[in-house]
């Protein structure tokens, strides 16, 4: 009986680790694709090579022999672009060495949590499958979004700008190599920035899948052992995922305020003239950043939230308990089953509004919880609830957790940011 049972289990899990390489394969032909790749010695020179092309010297050569500051009319000058190819520049290689040192310290399987897959429940399984999916097709509708948008405007200012352009030998030909590898250099720079993004929200929705499930211990007959273990487990992995990304998601923040803070600048100057034309590629530039930093914040609070919902749903439960047993046996903890579908059925609810709440609230709602407390003493449940109010989980920067408090904080410094800024330009006071 045990044979056929251990078996079954390894049938299972050879099944599944099929499954998971069919859906890393597509992810590695992806890598790849985008040369970021180092999994062997020439992958990796060939990788280091074009980032070294792509993000430094395309941007650097087309400052130098693009310039037509006093050959262009007005709509050809790009007097952004100096600031547009730093900031592309920067993030891109901020993404690339965050990539290779993932890469080559971790592994994909183990980078991903993939390896560990298999320790949960079925249904934490395919939700990370299907969200693995989902965020290779959100990577390439937002890349390729920004990227025919970029497409259009190399289009019309290398075909519009005509003779004007600096060309060098045939006008035709040196427009178009010119035109492809700007382009090229643009998607290759802001393909590596969302794609950490786009793993970094990866990685916390995994995380909300675990605390879904893990929310489910106090709608069944647990031990408070096994409750204590699990969320130590999630605890773990959510202090992994803070000091992987930590520097990532710091700079990027530091960078994007500097970024927009700086373009503000020119763009508030007397003397700045501010048209789709001249400042078109800084507003795309701009957005593009910008949804790569939204994309990290927004995973990173939803973890965090749902991480703390925890806390409530367990006093919740504890309270739940405790009433039922002092009902039941004058404040004595029950030695038998006590059936709670009496008292607190599942599903019912303290008000009769029906009105369903945010998302993100669903593991902290107002629906009263099934209670098995003849194997969970009062002491136990107690110290348990002492000990998620104390140890509140969640994804953290540098010891900051990342909440809503703390994005609070943030927009509220970089309002004060942008109110000086424009007092020192415009003069609004």
């Amino acid at each position: 009986m045990e044979d056929e049972r251990r078996t079954i289990l390894l049938s299972n899990q050879k099944d599944h680790e099929l499954h998971e390489g069919i859906e890393l394969k597509s992810f590695m032909s992806f890598l790849k694709w985008v040369c970021v790749d180092q999994s062997s010695l020439w992958r990796a020179s060939l990788s280091w090579s074009v980032f070294l092309f792509l993000a430094i010297g395309v941007p650097v050569l087309s400052h130098f022999l693009l310039d037509c500051s006093s050959t262009c009319d007005a709509d050809h000058t790009r007097p952004y672009h100096v600031p547009v190819q730093i900031s592309l520049s920067l993030f891109a290689t901020l993404s690339f060495f965050c990539i290779s040192r993932w890469a080559r310290k971790y592994g994909l399987r183990r980078f991903l949590f993939i390896d560990k897959l298999f320790d949960h429940s079925e249904k934490v399984r395919h939700g990370y499958k299907e969200q693995l999916q989902k965020s290779m097709r959100l990577l390439y509708v937002v890349v390729l979004l920004f990227f025919a948008i970029e497409t259009a405007y190399k289009i019309w200012w290398y075909i519009s700008g005509g003779t004007q352009v600096p060309h060098y030998g045939n006008l035709y030909l040196s427009d178009t190599i010119a035109c492809i590898l700007e382009i090229c250099s643009w998607l290759y720079r802001t393909t590596l920035f969302f794609l950490v993004c786009v793993l970094y929200q990866l990685i916390c929705f995994l995380q909300i899948l675990r605390l879904e499930d893990f929310a489910r211990v106090f709608q069944r007959e647990t031990e408070v052992e096994l409750i204590l273990i699990d969320h130590l487990s999630i605890r773990r992995n959510l202090r992994i995922i803070s000091h992987r990304f930590r520097a990532f998601v710091l700079l990027s923040l530091i960078m994007v305020t500097a970024s927009q803070l700086a373009a503000l600048l020119m763009a508030t100057r007397a003397s700045s003239q501010v048209n789709i034309f001249k400042a078109g590629e800084l507003a795309l530039c701009s957005m593009s950043l910008i949804s790569g930093l939204f994309i990290c914040l927004r995973s990173a609070t939803k973890v965090t939230h749902r991480a703390q919902s925890i806390t409530g749903l367990a006093a919740k439960w504890h309270l739940c308990a405790t009433i039922n047993s002092f009902d039941y046996t004058d404040g004595e903890t029950p030695t038998t089953q006590i059936s709670s579908a009496q008292v607190f059925p599942l599903g019912s609810e303290c008000e009769s509004d029906t009105e369903e709440g945010d998302a993100d609230d669903d593991l902290d709602d107002a629906k009263m919880v099934p209670i098995f407390a003849h194997t969970i003493s009062f002491q136990k449940r107690q110290a348990l609830v002492n000990y998620l109010e104390t140890n509140r989980a969640g994804i953290t920067v540098y010891g900051f957790v990342v909440d809503r408090a703390w994005l609070h904080s943030i927009f509220a410094i970089q309002l004060a940011l942008l109110l000086w800024l424009l007092n020192k330009t415009i003069g609004i006071s």
